[in-house]
């Protein structure tokens, strides 16, 4: 772009003026331009002077302010950030409680509307918006709209039938009124007539009809039938204030005839008494499920709004009370008989619509509600169900899954793409949110010294993601991923990374249904859309090409082609080196498998190829010859030199998890499990030789905090540890985390956990050259650890190891929550004492003694 001239002939002369003169500061060729652009600007553009002859042509701009408009209303911005963020139960019941303030009813349909809108299906809110439409008649064309919406197109509630009835009974007139108000009632039982609080509508039911009135025998007969149905059928429901029900009958059939009510009550007692039964168990679970609605504000009734969960204790407690609610209600504990089986589905029914009401935000009640809908074989309903919670949890991994799977059973292919387009389009702005805050909270924690630490180190590794990650190879410009530049990669963040790969899970799914639905050219299509994702994870890559493997006859060419690619783009991953390595071992491709670890391990630092010359070395070990085996060793003894040569030659001769040098030569127990998939077995105690390397190449300089589930192997450990005084076995490496030492010795991350501990016989290597003594009490109090006393400390040595359990397992956390949960009822007497024991007579024998024995001298001995 050329430079614009100058408005100022002067301007050029005082410039050239001040270069040629050698003694007057030069003007930068930066400054000369900002200067020149200056002068071509409007405001510094010259104007020539009006005379009296030759009057100004400029005339001056007469600028129109436009009116400034109001300002919003509180109501008016927290409705527009509802609309934007419409999950936000507090901000609702604000809004609600500024538009009943106001009483402009406009905004309290709006209100109400939008809350129905987020909330769908709410009783507390349906209720408290039809209040407004039933005090005027004028409104009750309204009221009825409503009603019709709420009760036909949702699942209707007992709070809202019980509001439903009340209209009906005071606007319903004329000849057929009762009719009327019958079939309403019908109505209502039929959806609600099995829940716990339809007592008061069983009861204004009978009341009902006790009052029709009669004109002949026949007619009076119907009704006492219809009576004694209505009383047979609510007495055998757990509802409240059943018993009184009972005793209500039981007056009822004695009213009419003595003889037959025997029969009729003695055929409904068993039934009754365990409707009673079940209402006590039910009140148990209940009571935690439905805690008390908060008070009602004003005007408004009481609203209560589900919130999401955060899965912290009090959630993950509330959920398991749920499941187990639902499965205790599956298990038919009213022994409802096969020919009454649709009672017991009705029942089933509407406790899962109520709990999807109230666990609104949890995918695992919808999936239940689902999966048991869809197992009486209402498959419809089933999958409106799936719609209904994808709706409201539209990024949960279950429903969106299970939604598609149902629509390829039914064959219905192209909603199954539009669903995995809309779960992708979901999951990618949310990780666009999280780049977001990762990348402001960088910007606003990042200093001079960081910047700096940067420059002089370009390849210091990011260790702030799930696994560390290696200086980026630059993929090549004629690449088919170059689109993607290296700066144009996600920041590298824990969470960041956590939803990355949750990301590049649902691609594999989806390409899964391509190859199962339509072939697979239609995985290849789903597979290159997710190559021009830049939120594509390794994963997928490793997906296709195993895909393209095992389905494509086996066509090892373009699934080493794919790979090639992932390098591209992924090649400064670990765990996809290792996997790519590990396809070409599996197919018997030693060249190529050779030539990928040679041209990748010089790439990766020490601490992190570590798993590639594990990998490697196993290989070598099992279909090498000895020499190249030696030759391997000594390159990983120059890389690695605190290994102690005894590490390695235990690996050679280890196969599977069958270690004999660690057993029978050292003493180790080892917990052994069976083999994995890719061959390689592992140890289940660190006091085996995996902790050689741990305790070896940790720098001397911190000591590892104590640890309360850390045990010694046995009393010549804890003797051994003593006699070394203060100094500590082991000590952490600070450049390296604790999970990628303990994945050094076999083939890496899904190895089981194992203890840090070291081997007795590095333990003497160690004490026969002692480091230099330092102050370690002092770094060991900074540590605040928790020291066992040496008496546990032996005790738990001689424990075996926990991965020899074979038994049931039970999770200790959802014990505790149980027992915290129970409802013990408390006895308002007090417990009489129990009489003082009569004297034994002489020459019997005594009682046994339970107590605890007391030791000689120490009373009875023994137990007698």
């Amino acid at each position: 772009m050329s430079e614009p001239p100058s408005a100022d002939p002067k301007l050029e002369e005082n410039t050239s003026m001040s270069v040629d003169d050698g003694d007057k500061t030069e003007l930068s060729p930066e400054l000369m331009t900002a200067l020149r652009q200056l002068q071509a600007a409007p405001q510094f553009s010259s104007t020539p002077t009006p005379t009296p002859t030759q009057p100004n042509s400029q005339e001056p701009v007469v600028v129109k302010h436009e009116p400034t408009p109001p300002p919003q209303s509180e109501w008016d911005r927290l409705r527009a950030q509802l609309r934007e963020k419409p999950v936000d139960a507090d901000g609702w019941l604000k809004l609600a409680d500024m538009a009943e303030d106001s009483g402009d009813i406009e905004k309290i349909k709006d209100t109400y509307e939008g809350m129905l809108e987020t909330y769908p299906n709410t009783p507390s809110v349906q209720i408290a918006y039809l209040k407004h439409f039933l005090d005027d008649p004028s409104q009750f064309g309204q009221a009825e709209a409503l009603f019709r919406r709420f009760l036909l197109r949702t699942t209707p509630s007992v709070e809202l039938l019980k509001f439903y009835l009340t209209y009906i009974r005071r606007v319903t007139n004329g000849p057929n009124a009762r009719e009327v108000i019958r079939k309403c009632y019908d109505f209502a039982l039929g959806h609600i007539g099995q829940d716990k609080d339809s007592f008061e509508i069983w009861q204004d039911y009978i009341n009902f009809l006790k009052a029709g009135e009669t004109n002949t025998t026949w007619e009076e007969q119907q009704k006492m039938d219809a009576v004694r149905k209505a009383y047979q059928h609510a007495v055998q429901i757990p509802m409240e204030n059943v018993k009184r029900l009972w005793e209500e009958y039981q007056e009822f059939e004695n009213g009419l005839n003595r003889i037959t009510a025997k029969k009729f009550i003695s055929d409904l007692t068993e039934a009754h008494m365990q409707a009673r039964t079940v209402l006590n168990q039910l009140q148990e679970h209940l009571t935690v499920l439905f805690p008390p609605p908060p008070p009602p504000r004003g005007n408004r009734p009481a609203i209560w709004l589900p919130r999401p969960p955060t899965f912290n204790q009090n959630d993950k407690a509330l959920v398991q009370r749920w499941r187990l609610y639902l499965k205790w209600e599956e298990s038919n504990p009213l022994e409802i008989e096969e020919k009454d089986r649709a009672t017991l589905l009705q029942r089933i029914q509407s406790v899962y619509r109520k709990a999807v009401v109230r666990m609104r935000y949890y995918s695992e009640i919808w999936y239940m509600a689902y999966a048991w809908t869809n197992g009486i074989g209402k498959v419809d309903e089933a999958i409106a169900l799936l719609k209904a919670g994808i709706e409201a949890n539209p990024a949960s991994f279950v429903l969106n899954f299970a939604y598609a799977e149902a629509l390829e059973v039914q064959g219905n292919f192209a909603e199954v793409h539009a669903t995995y387009e809309r779960f992708l389009e979901v999951l990618r702005k949310d990780l666009e949110v999280v780049e977001e805050r990762v990348n402001s909270s960088n910007s606003s924690s990042s200093s001079i010294g960081s910047q700096n630490s940067q420059k002089t180190d370009p390849n210091a590794m990011d260790v702030s993601s799930s696994f560390l990650q290696p200086p980026s190879q630059t993929p090549s410009p004629n690449s088919s991923f170059a689109t993607q530049a290296a700066d144009e990669k996600p920041p590298k963040s824990k969470e960041l990374v956590d939803k990355r790969t949750d990301y590049g899970i649902v691609y594999i799914m989806y390409m899964r249904f391509g190859r199962r639905a339509e072939g697979l050219k239609s995985a290849r299509n789903i597979f290159g859309k997710a190559r021009r994702d830049r939120w594509t994870p390794w994963e997928v890559y490793e997906a296709a090409a195993l895909m393209e493997y095992h389905c494509g006859n086996k066509d090892v060419q373009v699934a080493s082609r794919i790979f090639e690619k992932g390098m591209e783009t992924f090649g400064d991953e670990v765990e996809f080196v290792l996997r790519y390595l590990g396809f070409l071992i599996s197919i018997n491709d030693e060249n190529n498998a050779r030539a990928l670890f040679e041209r990748v391990i010089g790439t990766f630092a020490p601490e992190k190829a570590r798993p590639l010359w594990e990998r490697w070395a196993r290989y070598e070990y099992q279909y090498g010859d000895l020499a190249a085996a030696q030759k391997l060793e000594k390159r990983i003894s120059e890389v690695y030199p605190n290994d102690p040569p005894i590490k390695r030659f235990a690996e050679r001769h280890k196969y599977l998890n069958i270690d004999a040098i660690a057993v029978r030569d050292l003493g180790f127990v080892l917990g052994r499990q069976p083999a994995r998939a890719n061959g390689s077995g592992m140890l289940a105690r660190a006091d085996t030789l995996q902790t050689i390397m741990a305790s070896t190449q940790q720098p001397k300089e911190t000591p590892p905090a104590p640890s309360a589930s850390k045990r010694a192997a046995s009393p010549e450990h804890r003797r051994r540890e003593e006699s070394r005084g203060d100094y500590p076995s082991k000590r952490q490496r600070p450049t390296s985390p604790v999970r990628e030492r303990d994945r050094d010795w076999r083939d890496g991350r899904d190895g089981p956990r194992r203890r840090h501990g070291s081997p007795a016989w590095e333990r003497e290597r160690e004490r026969d050259g002692p480091p230099p003594r330092r102050n370690f009490k002092e770094e060991r109090e900074e540590e605040k650890g928790v020291v066992l006393p040496n008496v546990l400390s032996w005790f738990i040595g001689m424990l075996p190891a926990a991965s020899s359990f074979d038994g049931p397992v039970f999770r200790t956390d959802d014990l505790m929550q149980v027992f915290r949960n129970a409802v013990i009822p408390a006895t308002s007497t007090t417990r009489a004492r129990s009489p003082p024991p009569a004297a034994r007579p002489t020459g019997t024998r005594p009682p046994p003694d339970y107590g605890p024995y007391q030791g000689p001298g120490g009373g009875r001995r023994g137990r007698w």
